[in-house]
């Protein structure tokens, strides 16, 4: 048994669990911790995809309640149906553009330079949305205060139960975005959800219940192409990180739901424009030898 194989791997497995969920982009951390490690060869990019079924399972874990009475009130009840309808309609786009264009987004994109400018735009994109949502909330209590008798105007959307058809394929599109590594999934839903009238909240817990469909189908897609490199010597490894992943991702989950009560994203904005800008400064001084520095 390979020991510094199983820290790599618990190391990858930490800050897939620690980073799934913000707003700052799991690959491109994996991306860039996977390049430090020299773990970035094709097993090494299975690894860290299968690593993502760990953290997802810590959010089937945290939401266990909400998801077994969505199961068995599918066939019945009108709430469970629509809420397994707008994850359905908000996984397709995703899975559509990732079957279609995944291989030369990996071939072109899947690399620290790139993740690095793509954590500095994301920063700025969370800047303004930030910007957007304060001025917006503000707006929307001036006209609901102001609104004349007769017109009513759509509140914030404060729960995923109040959702539409409509808000979930918006955020599916958004999802989108994250084929670009370092621009971050999670970010992505978030800060769409902000943009489309969503709450902080709405948008945070439909963003961790959308991750079930989206990480869970690509873990399955990539093990399903990979099957030829990997074997049962590779089972401690993907252990290790599986494990690492549900502990570090559950106790996130938990964090950030009650952060953003009283908190809003700027911070995790201003990490990623640090962060991006010491990769590039590191790239160019010669610092960090990035794999396409």
């Amino acid at each position: 048994m390979d020991i510094l194989l199983l820290i790599k791997a618990f190391v990858l497995g930490v800050v897939e669990g620690l980073t799934e969920f913000l707003p700052i982009s799991s690959t491109g951390h994996l991306i860039l911790v996977g390049d430090l490690l020299d773990f970035n060869d094709e097993k090494g990019h299975v690894f860290e995809i299968f690593i993502q079924a760990g953290a997802i399972l810590a959010v089937c874990w945290e939401y266990r309640a909400r998801l077994t009475s969505t199961f068995r009130g599918i066939t019945t009840d009108a709430r469970a149906q629509q809420f397994a309808m707008n994850l359905f309609i908000a996984f397709l786009p995703l899975a559509i553009l990732g079957l279609l264009f995944n291989k030369q987004i990996k071939a072109v994109l899947f690399h620290p330079i790139p993740v690095a400018l793509a954590f500095i735009v994301g920063g700025f994109v969370i800047l303004f949305a930030e910007w957007w949502y304060k001025r917006r909330t503000k707006e929307l209590m001036l006209d609901l205060r102001d609104q004349a008798p007769g017109i009513v105007a759509r509140p914030m959307i404060a729960n995923v139960d109040d959702m539409r058809w409509q808000d979930a394929l918006k955020i599916g599109l958004a999802q989108c975005a994250a084929l670009i590594p370092g621009t971050s999934r999670s970010g992505a839903t978030i800060i769409g959800g902000l943009f489309f009238g969503m709450s902080r909240k709405c948008a945070t817990e439909f963003s961790f219940f959308l991750a079930i469909p989206t990480l869970f189908a690509a873990t399955a897609y990539s093990l399903w192409k990979a099957r030829d490199v990997l074997s049962v010597n590779d089972i401690p490894m993907f252990s290790v990180g599986f494990v690492a992943a549900f502990v570090s991702a559950f106790v996130v989950v938990r964090w950030l739901i009650r952060y953003i009560s009283t908190h809003d994203f700027t911070i995790f904005a201003w990490y990623r424009i640090v962060f991006g800008v010491v990769v590039l400064l590191t790239a160019h001084t010669g610092i960090v030898d990035w794999s396409v520095s």
